[in-house]
């Protein structure tokens, strides 16, 4: 090539070319998103493109397959049904928090007068880890409470205390009993006057215990 030949001159692209050029970027990439991505990601197929493409099922949950026996006309019948597939459950650390019952748990509401001075102890027979809810509440002033339990294989002088009011006037919780045995409340009513305590014990005791005032 001769030393003189021109070279040619690089141009710039013009602003209604690189404009156009940007505009087309951004709808191919909008067509993207709602073409390939959100049915393949979310499930969401606006334009039916994952339907097409086969993409909706990379979102959807895995299932397993049972059988279910009925009995139609005194034949059975077994079908099959897809439900989810969760994959394997992380063990419970302390499988005791969730029982089967054979029965509805049980209510309990009841009034125990006392007289001035005078003490009393209401007990609920628990099996170990089973629950109880209680409500309990005075008609008037305060009294001394200790909510505690004790297990008879460990003989008569233990107990655990759960809680205790030196004064108070009513008290609302739950149990999970650590052991089976008699689980309840000891009230003492210091006051120159009679009162009256209402306790409400709902859940799986098999007993409330009265013992009367002493």
């Amino acid at each position: 090539m001769a030393e003189n030949t021109p070279k040619p001159e690089a141009r710039p692209a013009s602003g209604k070319r690189l404009l156009i050029s940007v505009v087309a970027a951004a709808a191919a990439g909008v067509l993207l998103v709602f073409a390939i991505i959100m049915p393949a990601e979310y499930g969401i197929d606006p334009l039916g493109t994952g339907r097409l493409l086969g993409l909706e099922s990379m979102t959807a949950e895995p299932t397993i397959t049972i059988e279910i026996t009925d009995v139609i006309g005194g034949n059975e019948v077994v079908s099959e049904v897809e439900i989810p597939d969760y994959g394997d459950p992380v063990p419970l650390p302390n499988p005791a928090v969730h029982q089967d019952e054979t029965a509805a748990p049980q209510r309990t509401t009841m009034e125990v007068a006392i007289g001035p001075f005078e003490e009393t102890e209401i007990k609920t027979v628990l099996g170990e880890a089973k629950v109880i809810l209680y409500s309990w509440s005075v008609d008037r002033g305060d009294i001394y409470s200790d909510f505690h339990g004790h297990a008879p294989e460990f003989g008569p002088d233990f107990f655990v205390r759960y809680e205790e009011h030196q004064e108070g006037s009513g008290n609302d919780g739950s149990l999970v009993a650590p052991f089976g045995g008699e689980h309840g409340w000891y009230w003492l009513n210091y006051n120159e006057y009679p009162v009256v305590v209402t306790l409400t014990v709902e859940g799986y005791y098999d007993d409330i215990i009265d013992y009367g005032i002493f």
